[in-house]
Formats: structure tokens, C-alpha cells, sequence
């Protein structure tokens, strides 16, 4: 009785600090692809008795459609920064004040109050990275610091590229090549993004997200590719280098959100608080060797990522990194006209 008498004053102190309470039970995650550190899943499975089912997907468009349909079972998934204010627009997610939980006092300062999630109402901080170019260095020994690698590559590489099919990553890394803004409606520069794109896909082996495996065994040479994937492809084959495009690069932020459609809701927001502990948040990064955005995580990250090239970036090369802003529903379908074409 005792015991029973504590938790309740426990879970509803925590319920008070920050919508936060202890609950048994399940939670359903829907989240990128090789992305969730099993070590995570299963330290909060037993700190809160509750089973997770992880699901996965393959890109930004896929989870939204999905969730977006409706009757998913899903109670978190994990949208890049440039898609959380469309799911907010559409009515997809619960506004669980991730400001005021407890462990949001360790979210950095230039995360907590971020445009596409205006105070950190809705999300919690995933992990967070760029998007450029990974080359094999054995068979191209040119400057790799340029989207010239998938967009015009040399003949070393041509039919050794592979693309992860992210539309606005992609686009984004075009557009800048050509000395455009995303976002903008230039039809003439966006025409000539689309002729560069479907010029290029041909000297292109393939546009696959799963290309860990392939790097490592030089299936593959070159291609667009994130920062934390390359770390993980050079580790498993020296020769594997990660280049920032010196015409500019994608950084994005991967969000834990709760969805409106969620069963377990409490469970959710649980997750939420958990993955903003720093010893947490650095086993996400120490799994798939990205940036996590919360302070207090280095002393418990990899020595092997302190220094990183594909983290430490050259000042110069730094200064063209940006985060992608969610564009107009008119530009984003220009945007998709041109990618549905390239994907034909």
C-alpha cells in the first residue's frame, strides 16, 4: 500500500513538472530506417515497463503519406525539421509542450526555439546533420567538396553514384549549384535544375536509401549521402570520405513528434522526456554517428566522433551549410513536378 501511495505521488509530481507520468504498457515508434539504437529501445523499455514496436520507413514523403491516410497504429514518428510545420498545417500532431518537460532544459539554445517549431512546443530533438556527398577516394582523387560529384561527375565515377532519393535534399543541393535559392519560384533556374537532374540520372547507378553496405564493399563509389551514414560507411572502409558542397548543403534536424492519432499517449511523451537525457541522447548518436542537440551528451559520446571530418567541417565549407525551410505549397509542387519526372 505504501509502495502504491509513492508512485502516485510520483507520477502525478511528474504529470504536474511537465505532462510527464509513469506508465506501463506499449508504444509504437515509426522512424527512418536503421536509425533507432536498439541499447535506446530496450533502456526505456525497462525503465517504464512499456514494449516498444518499432516500424520503419524510407524517406519524409513516405511517413507522411502514411500517417496522413490514417488507421497507422503509430504513436511517434520522427519528421525532418523542413516537414514538422506541414504535419502541424494538416492536423497530425499533438501539441505535447515539450518546452515545459523536464529534460528540456538540456535541448542547446540555438535549438529551442527553431522556425518549424516556433518555442519547441510539438517536438523533442532527434538528431540532427548534413547532406552531401560520400566518395570512395580510391577511385576518384579530385576535389570532393562539390555537388559536381552526382550532378556532373568525372568519368571515374559514372555509373558508381547512387542518390538517396530525398526530394528536398536533393533539390536543395541542385538548386544552390546553380546559384538559386530554395524555395524560390525562378522557373527559369528551376528549369535549369531539372535539365542538370535528368542529365545526370543516367551517369547514376541507382537512388536507394540503403547504401551502408554497398559503400563498404565498393558496390558503389560516390553519391549523395548523409553525414552520420558516410561515418558509418568509412568506418567500415577507409577510403570513404565525406565531402560539403562548396555551392552549399542541406543540415536538417530529425523530430520526435506525437501524432493526434496516437493510443498511448503518456507512453509518447515519455519518449519524448527520455530522449533529451544527455547519457540517451548520446546513445542515438553513438548507433547512427549523428549531432543529437543536447547539452551535457559529449562526455558520453564516442571518442571516435570527436574530430570527425564528416562533423567538423572546415570554416569555410561550414559557412554553406543551411537548415531547409518548409516552401510555399506552390513551389513545393514545381518542385515535385520536376521530381516526379526525375523518379520516372
Amino acid at each position: 500500500m505504501k509502495f502504491k501511495l509513492i508512485s502516485s505521488v510520483v507520477a502525478t509530481a511528474l504529470t504536474f513538472s511537465g505532462g510527464i507520468a509513469f506508465a506501463a504498457g506499449e508504444l509504437n515508434i515509426f522512424n527512418w530506417g536503421n536509425y533507432t539504437p536498439p541499447d535506446l529501445i530496450e533502456k526505456f523499455e525497462k525503465q517504464y515497463d512499456i514494449k516498444v514496436t518499432l516500424t520503419d520507413y524510407d524517406s519524409n514523403d513516405t511517413a507522411l503519406a502514411k500517417v496522413a491516410a490514417g488507421g497507422h497504429g503509430f504513436d511517434i514518428a520522427v519528421p525532418s525539421n523542413s516537414y514538422v510545420p506541414i504535419w502541424i498545417e494538416k492536423g497530425l500532431l499533438l501539441n505535447t509542450r515539450v518546452d515545459q518537460m523536464p529534460n528540456a532544459k538540456n535541448i542547446l539554445p540555438q535549438f529551442r526555439d527553431v522556425s518549424w517549431d516556433p518555442g519547441r512546443q510539438y517536438s523533442a530533438p532527434w538528431q540532427w546533420g548534413s547532406t552531401g556527398v560520400s566518395v570512395n577516394t580510391k577511385y576518384y582523387k579530385g576535389d570532393i567538396n562539390t555537388s559536381t560529384i552526382f550532378l556532373d561527375p568525372p568519368d571515374e565515377l559514372v555509373g558508381q553514384i547512387n542518390v538517396v532519393p530525398e526530394m528536398m535534399d536533393v533539390m536543395s543541393m541542385a538548386i544552390w549549384y546553380h546559384g538559386g535559392d530554395v524555395c524560390s519560384d525562378d522557373k527559369a533556374m528551376l528549369k535549369k535544375v531539372n535539365d542538370t537532374l535528368l542529365a545526370a540520372k543516367p551517369k547514376w547507378k541507382s537512388m536507394d536509401y540503403g547504401n551502408l553496405a554497398k559503400f563498404a564493399a565498393e558496390d558503389i563509389y560516390a553519391g549523395v549521402n548523409w553525414n552520420g551514414a558516410s561515418m558509418r560507411a568509412r568506418f567500415q572502409n577507409e577510403t570513404v570520405h565525406y565531402g560539403h558542397p562548396i555551392e552549399g548543403y542541406p543540415l536538417w534536424q530529425d523530430a520526435v513528434v506525437v501524432l493526434a492519432e496516437a493510443k498511448n499517449v503518456e507512453n509518447a511523451k515519455l519518449f519524448q522526456n527520455f530522449i533529451m537525457e544527455p547519457e540517451n541522447a548520446a546513445m542515438m548518436s553513438a548507433f547512427a554517428r549523428y549531432s543529437n542537440g543536447i547539452i551535457g551528451s559529449e562526455e558520453f559520446m564516442p571518442d571516435d566522433m570527436k574530430g570527425a571530418p564528416e562533423i567538423a567541417v572546415p570554416a569555410e565549407l561550414a559557412a554553406k551549410g543551411q537548415f531547409i525551410d518548409t516552401c510555399p505549397p506552390e513551389v513545393t509542387k514545381m518542385y515535385t513536378k520536376i521530381w516526379t519526372n526525375l523518379m520516372k
